[in-house]
């Protein structure tokens, strides 16, 4: 029974996997284009963003899929919050519409779309990780801890865009500029009163994600439940 399961996880993974590479595809292809008709290479760093948009949710497949191999709940807490400093590069890209301006080289209706395309993509694979990853902590603990850990991780990632758009913060800067980062974060929270810009940004975006994401949840199991009818 237990590998009937899996093989069903793994063909409806499968399947998922396909259809987010398709639409990866897609995105790589009209910056190719756009490169290729106008030369300017300016929209090259939305594929750097779309692979770190991938990254949790390559983390959060392979613990559906071979989670049952961690017996330790520390281990599995280690690896859901080494998949959350990732989790924010999903949403992030939502923000690059920043840049979205008219140039004489591009009609205005490419850029929109392209852009639209990879923000779309990213929060696709995000709301897919967060679903991956409230499967796997209700799986483990209880429902009541999968939606805490859910929903904190949409509030957290609304934050994370702040310090990657705002203050141009990265993943990895955890690693190369650690304190810099805290003293940063430290100090949102120590005067916040002098960081509104910090706060209206995280709330508006948590209202945003969290919202999105419940919408998606309700539609699928409307869906689900229509079916059995």
């Amino acid at each position: 029974m237990n590998s009937i399961i899996q093989r069903l996880k793994e063909k409806q993974r499968l399947n998922t996997l396909i259809l987010f590479s398709i639409t990866t595809i897609l995105c790589v292809t009209l910056v190719g284009l756009r490169i290729h008709f106008t030369s300017h290479i300016i929209f090259i760093f939305l594929v750097w963003n779309i692979f770190l948009a991938l990254i949790p949710y390559s983390i959060s497949t392979l613990l559906v899929l071979y989670g049952d191999l961690i017996k330790s709940k520390w281990l599995l807490i280690i690896a859901v919050i080494a998949w959350l400093l990732f989790f924010p590069n999903a949403p992030y890209i939502l923000t690059d519409l920043f840049h979205l301006h008219r140039r004489p080289d591009v009609p205005f209706w490419y850029d929109l779309a392209l852009i639209l395309f990879f923000a779309w993509n990213g929060l696709m694979l995000g709301y897919a990780s967060v679903m991956d990853i409230q499967f796997i902590i209700t799986k483990k603990f209880n429902a009541w801890t999968g939606w805490t850990i859910a929903l904190s991780s949409l509030v957290l990632g609304s934050y994370g865009i702040y310090l990657g758009r705002y203050l141009r913060w990265n993943t990895w800067d955890i690693v190369s500029s650690p304190t810099g980062l805290f003293l940063d974060v430290v100090s949102h929270f120590t005067d916040p009163l002098s960081h509104q810009r910090t706060f209206g940004v995280t709330l508006i975006f948590s209202v945003f994600l969290i919202l999105g994401y419940l919408l998606l949840r309700q539609i699928g199991k409307t869906f689900a439940t229509t079916q059995k009818i």
